[in-house]
């Protein structure tokens, strides 16, 4: 954006209005005393002297003028005193709120976010929009720390495949007798899983941006979908998925909604019981929204730990990797999809250990 001519301050603009309209409203009020006051001044006779009354004794028109002008005068002068100087205080106590805004917007334009207006006082415009800017600060102070444990989480689940790929590969070259089926083995295990982390950040970059388009879609469907791809890791875990509900219409991206319940059927799955563990998955119509609920058996869980699972790279077993366990980027995925579909995911532990988890989504009428 180019550089702008310099301009006169709101506060200027403010004593010259007030100012203006002052001097407006006195010569007006003065100009109803005028002619009020010629009413009592006689009209001279024909062919009279114009400039006496009819009465010698009384006063004339111009005895009044030059009575009246130079009073009119000062009242005019000192009303724009009065209202250049009165306006200036006025505007200033007016603007007051306005400065400190300023000062905080500029605060934060330079990285300090954690700075807040805090206006005191009554409730007004000023009072409303520095309430409504320390709130924007709060969410992007907290986007912004969330944004960087992120970048930070990303570049350390990014550098660990690498590490070990060049880890194999040097005792590869150390070792001219070693066996290279076993080598590419792994490497393709280190690439497969770095080849999934880059598509589930990319993915969920997709998702923040809302690049896709929206198509009618049952939920019911969707979840029958998911839980007929993952019945074989079921099987394998000894797990049971029930599935049960209702016909559930919205819109939104099929293959992202299909992502989306995939991954908690997957975490389910994967963070359940050693042996007889159960998924339930239920979808359900409320007004306006429906409704995808995804229940599992598993260990107990602390209600501080449930409420971090949605941020990127966190497990409910902490950091510990498994076969099936993905790059930690499941339910981070499914609250950035449900967000994308404005909708709201919910996240509670159940009594007896394992979560439940529900997704809610504008119904079809309803949906954008």
């Amino acid at each position: 954006m180019g550089a702008r001519a310099p301009g006169m301050s709101a506060r200027l603009k403010l004593t010259l209005s007030y100012a203006g309209f002052l001097v407006v409203a006195g010569a007006l009020l003065l100009a109803v005393v005028w002619v009020f006051l010629l009413r009592y001044v006689p009209d001279p006779p024909a062919g009279g002297d114009p400039g006496r009354a009819l009465f010698p004794s009384g006063p004339s028109r111009d005895d009044l003028v030059d009575a009246f002008a130079p009073k009119v005068a000062a009242a005019l002068a000192f009303l724009l005193m009065l209202g250049l100087v009165g306006g200036w205080l006025l505007a200033g106590r007016m603007l007051a709120p306005m400065t400190r805004i300023t000062a905080a917007t500029r605060r934060a334009a330079q990285g300090s976010l954690a700075h807040r207006i805090e206006l005191e006082g009554r409730d007004d415009e000023f009072r409303e929009l520095a309430d409504s800017f320390d709130a924007m600060l709060a969410r992007l102070e907290a986007h912004v720390a969330e944004q960087q444990r992120f970048a930070a989480n990303a570049s350390h689940e990014l550098r660990t495949p690498l590490a070990i790929s060049q880890s194999l590969l040097d005792v590869a070259r150390n070792d001219p007798n070693r066996e290279t089926d076993e080598l590419i083995e792994r490497l393709y295990a280190v690439n497969a899983r770095a080849i999934d982390l880059t598509e589930a950040l990319l993915l969920l970059s997709r998702t923040e941006q809302r690049s896709f388009t929206r198509h009618e879609v049952d939920l019911s469907l969707v979840a029958e979908e998911a839980a007929e791809t993952l019945l074989p890791l079921a099987e394998e875990r000894g797990v049971t998925i029930e599935a049960s509900g209702d016909v559930t219409p919205t819109r939104g991206s099929p293959a992202l909604l299909l992502q989306m319940t995939t991954n908690l059927l997957h975490n389910a799955i994967v963070h359940n019981l050693p042996e007889g563990g159960t998924v339930q998955v239920d979808t359900a119509n409320r007004p306006g929204s429906v409704l995808l609920t995804v229940e599992n058996t598993g260990p107990e869980l602390a209600p501080q730990l449930v409420s971090t699972l949605t941020e990127p790279f966190r497990r409910g077993t902490e950091r510990i990797h498994g076969d099936d366990a993905g790059v930690g980027l499941g339910l981070a995925i499914v609250k950035s999809i449900t967000q994308a579909h404005d909708g709201t995911l919910t996240i509670a532990p159940r009594p007896g250990g394992g979560l439940c988890v529900t997704a809610q989504l504008p119904s079809g009428a309803d949906a954008p």
